[in-house]
């Protein structure tokens, strides 16, 4: 093109036109053919490259070359070579003008600069794509990473910009740079609280993509989808999204279930409220008709003859029932309920299995059943502490026990009819 800039000049001045005029149709013109030649240029390397990654993804195995294709790596690098034509012509373009000539190789090599950054930033997505699925890694915080280099890329990039344009030397800029550091540190405390914070959690494994996090303060309860630099994005299990600052990892309380869903159980922890004037002593005539429920038959015959064993010696006059040793509803009901969790399908017997008596309350005593059910699923946990207290409200007439209740208003106008 640096051979036709005089001879379409020299053109223009032939057909009348003054060197002003002709001076500014010259570079007109070959602008309009620099920019011709850089599309094309554009549109045939793109093409090139676009077709080879394509046939190079048909025939690899690895699912990298088609992530690139999918971060648009090789649009991106197809920009290159059109990028450096214009930069090559544009002294040509603008030999009259040199003032236009510094102010568009400035924009061109800002521009440089940006498509650079896109490439790195195209390349680092890709590279995180690919490390997500690879079992060992697709859990930690790869996003936290990508971002904090793409942050310095940025900043480098932004730097080089100014210095361009300016014409300050690099060196220098950096040198005057320091001094307004404090007020970067300030723009960028949250980037930098993250960062830390990104770091601790993947160096302490608080927190992977999949677990199920519980976090009261921020309102979230659900299962972590994305870790990145700044944020923790919580899909809570009515399907909305909760957003948590990564560093308020590290600085609040939060409970994590990965413990319990990488075990061999899910806690079971619920009392029955039982009413205390309901709890009594057992007689005879109580035993023998408890020793038709099967699960404490032999229970009850074993535990019958060593009370009455211990009666007997220590002269106990069972005239008054309080007198010696006895059982009670409530303890052959507990005995029962241990018996009845460890026949049950569902419930782990390798982990702990106690059905415990706690302090009363104004609401009654409360009877709490401790153990683990085999299946951890959510729904099918539920199903399955559901059909467990469903069968011991309704076993509760049969040891003469009662569930405390509050009044309801019924009761009250039975118990006080106008």
């Amino acid at each position: 093109m640096s051979n036709y800039k005089y001879l379409l000049y020299d053109y223009f001045l032939s057909v009348g036109a003054s060197e002003t005029t002709a001076e500014y149709l010259n570079m007109l013109a070959l602008l309009l053919v620099l920019l011709i030649a850089v599309f094309i240029a554009d549109f045939v390397i793109r093409k090139l490259i676009r077709v080879s990654f394509t046939q190079l993804a048909i025939k690899t195995k690895t699912n990298f070359d088609d992530l690139l294709i999918a971060n648009k790596v090789p649009r991106n690098i197809a920009h290159i070579v059109p990028l450096l034509i214009a930069i090559e012509f544009i002294p040509t373009v603008f030999f009259h003008f040199p003032s236009f000539e510094d102010i568009v190789e400035k924009g061109l090599k800002v521009f440089a600069i940006v498509l650079t950054l896109w490439i790195v930033r195209s390349l680092l997505n890709t590279l995180k794509d690919y490390l997500k699925t690879l079992p060992n890694l697709k859990d930690k915080p790869i996003d936290s990473y990508i971002q904090v280099f793409m942050i310095f890329a940025w900043v480098a990039g932004f730097m080089s910009a100014i210095a361009i344009v300016y014409k300050i030397d690099f060196i220098d800029f950096l040198t005057g740079l320091g001094a307004a550091s404090a007020v970067i540190l300030l723009i960028f405390k949250d980037t930098i609280l993250g960062f830390v914070a990104s770091i601790q959690v993947s160096i302490n494994d608080m927190v992977r993509i999949g677990d199920w996090i519980t976090f009261e303060k921020y309102g979230a309860d659900g299962d972590v989808i994305e870790i990145t630099l700044a944020t923790v994005k919580v899909q809570n299990f009515d399907k909305t999204i909760t957003t948590i600052p990564t560093y308020a990892l590290i600085s609040d309380s939060f409970k994590n279930w990965r413990g319990m869903t990488s075990s061999d159980g899910r806690r079971i922890k619920r009392a029955l409220f039982l009413k205390q004037s309901s709890v009594k002593y057992l007689t005879d005539t109580d035993i023998q008709e408890l020793k038709k429920i099967q699960l404490i038959a032999s229970y009850l015959e074993t535990r019958q003859s060593d009370i009455e064993s211990y009666n007997v010696s220590n002269n106990a006059d069972k005239a008054l029932l309080l007198n010696g040793r006895n059982l009670t509803n409530l303890g052959v009901f507990r005995k029962y309920i241990d018996a009845y969790l460890n026949q049950h399908s569902a419930i782990n017997k390798d982990m702990m299995i106690m059905v415990r008596q706690l302090a009363p309350t104004t609401q009654g005593v409360p009877l709490e059943i401790y153990a683990f059910s085999s299946d951890k699923r959510w729904a099918n946990y539920e199903y399955i502490m559901a059909d467990i207290f469903d069968h011991l409200i309704a076993a509760l007439p049969y040891f003469d026990l009662e569930i405390f209740e509050l009044p309801s208003n019924a009761t009250i106008n039975i118990q006080n009819p106008s």
